[in-house]
């Protein structure tokens, strides 16, 4: 047999000369502290040192430093035992207080070792972030008068996993608040049924879809929804997520299906990134007009497993349009048509050869005099009054337009005389039922129409329809100045 002796100058060489911070302290009035407080009836040591944290000072008042290695010194930037122990104060502040009742709290348990996760700072206030070992040496558990501590400064880790937290802490912020609705969805089973297709042969996936339409609606079905932001639950007016989530069926109707299968359709080109206008409704049954940007998250090309897809609010702007659009093509104050679109209809029905094409023209009696006797509001009310008659006269694609102050157009493409007569007579009722609920101000229009023979320009049946309403116009006239004369002959 033969016997190993190591030499107690090495020990201490390599204690001296470790890569790692070493302490060599002296833990016995700490151990005489807690027998003492295990005497008073202290069961719960972290409640009661965290009482009073006068008590974890006098813990730490009652370790002895014995030693410490030269990386202890430069750790810390210390010239020498002395140097650090009177700065103590400095090296240990803070955030460590809660540790340390943490590290007490071992050994109090009757364990020969503890560790904790720390911050110290150096002699001049630079933040450590350290991980923390004590030992009891061996043959030293009944006193605890030698525990060696080692000291391994994890900052720059702590201060990328911190780096980490904060990213993630911020990238989650931009997301829950974002003004602009946010989801996180799955579309992995979409892309597994997309690749099914693919490896069945199928090329021209427009086609496909447009044969299997039920395809659109089981993919649609397959999409998981992950999360959602706060803008959203606003958007779509749900009191929470699981609100939402189980009421999609509600949310993505009607028009979302045509926009859905142009998303496939992009999606099987490769697209990853999209945008389109689409329709979705709230949970009250709006309809609301958003503009979908779809992105597949970057690293999960590969398995759409994680997209995003931003909903921004736009019913303002399509009303917007929309109104403009209607402002473009019809007149506000008798809600018809108006003249822009009279002469592109007359185009567009010339073009297509719909014949035969019956036209009236109406002018209203006595605007001049309403407007001049009795202000214009009231001349106004009578156009307004013609407008209700014409807007329940005819249906798409007959139209009618006001086409001058007092003057209104009634296109009837694909319509004979006998068909214009009808549309007459149903003009005489509309008019004798406006006027029963208008008594004091009688509306009155002189009428002509005419209708296209084969080979005529629709400019000769405007003008043949214009000569007859002037015609009535000069007989309505006459006959009101007949009346006159004989009432004041009467009299």
């Amino acid at each position: 047999m033969s016997a190993l002796f190591t030499d107690p100058n090495d020990d201490a060489k390599m204690f001296d000369l470790a890569p790692v911070s070493l302490w060599i302290e002296d833990y016995s009035d700490v151990k005489a502290l807690f027998e003492q407080w295990h005497a008073q009836g202290v069961d719960d040591i972290e409640t009661f040192l965290l009482a009073n944290p006068e008590r974890v000072r006098q813990c730490s008042q009652h370790i002895r430093i014995i030693k410490v290695n030269r990386k202890t010194l430069s750790l810390f930037g210390a010239r020498d035992l002395d140097h650090l122990m009177v700065s103590l104060s400095l090296v240990m502040r803070d955030d460590t207080f809660k540790s340390h009742v943490s590290e007490l709290a071992q050994p109090w348990s009757g364990r020969t070792h503890f560790s904790s996760n720390t911050v110290n700072y150096t002699l001049t206030g630079e933040r450590l972030d350290v991980q923390l070992h004590g030992i009891v040496l061996p043959g030293h558990e009944q006193k605890w008068d030698r525990v060696m501590i080692s000291i391994e400064d994890v900052t720059e880790r702590e201060t990328a996993r911190r780096r980490l937290v904060d990213s993630e802490n911020y990238a989650f912020g931009l997301f829950a608040h974002s003004p602009v609705s946010l989801w996180v969805e799955d579309f992995s089973d979409v892309k597994r049924l997309l690749d099914e297709v693919r490896a069945r042969g199928v090329e021209d996936f427009r086609v496909f879809t447009d044969v299997h339409q039920e395809f659109v609606e089981r993919c649609m079905s397959e999409i998981r929804v992950l999360d959602v932001n706060g803008r959203t639950l606003e958007l779509f007016g749900a009191p929470d997520k699981a609100t939402l989530l189980s009421h999609l069926g509600d949310v993505f109707r009607d028009e979302m299906g045509p926009h859905f299968r142009e998303q496939l359709v992009d999606l099987w080109n490769g697209k990853l990134f999209q945008q389109r206008e689409v329709v979705n409704y709230a949970l009250d049954g709006t309809k609301l007009h958003l503009l979908l940007q779809f992105s597949v998250l970057p690293s999960h090309e590969g398995d759409w497993s994680l997209v995003q897809v931003a909903l921004t609010d736009i019913t303002a702007r399509k009303k917007a349009e929309a109104y403009l659009e209607y402002l473009g093509t019809h007149d506000v104050l008798t809600r018809t048509l108006n003249r822009a679109f009279y002469v592109d209809e007359l185009n567009r029905i010339e073009r297509r050869g719909l014949h035969p094409v019956t036209i009236i023209i109406a002018d209203l009696n006595g605007l001049k005099t309403a407007n001049d006797d009795l202000g214009h509001s009231v001349g106004d009310a009578l156009l307004r009054r013609a407008g209700e008659v014409f807007g329940s006269l005819v249906e798409k694609p007959a139209s009618v337009a006001r086409i001058g102050g007092d003057e209104f157009a009634v296109l009837l493409p694909g319509t004979d005389a006998a068909g214009g007569d009808a549309v007459l007579a149903s003009l005489a009722e509309l008019i004798e039922v406006n006027n029963q609920y208008y008594p004091d101000l009688e509306l009155s229009m002189s009428i002509g129409i005419a209708t296209s023979r084969p080979g005529d320009r629709l400019e000769q049946v405007i003008k043949l329809a214009d000569m007859l309403m002037l015609q009535a116009k000069r007989q309505y006239y006459a006959q009101a100045d007949c009346d006159r004369r004989s009432v004041s002959d009467q009299a």
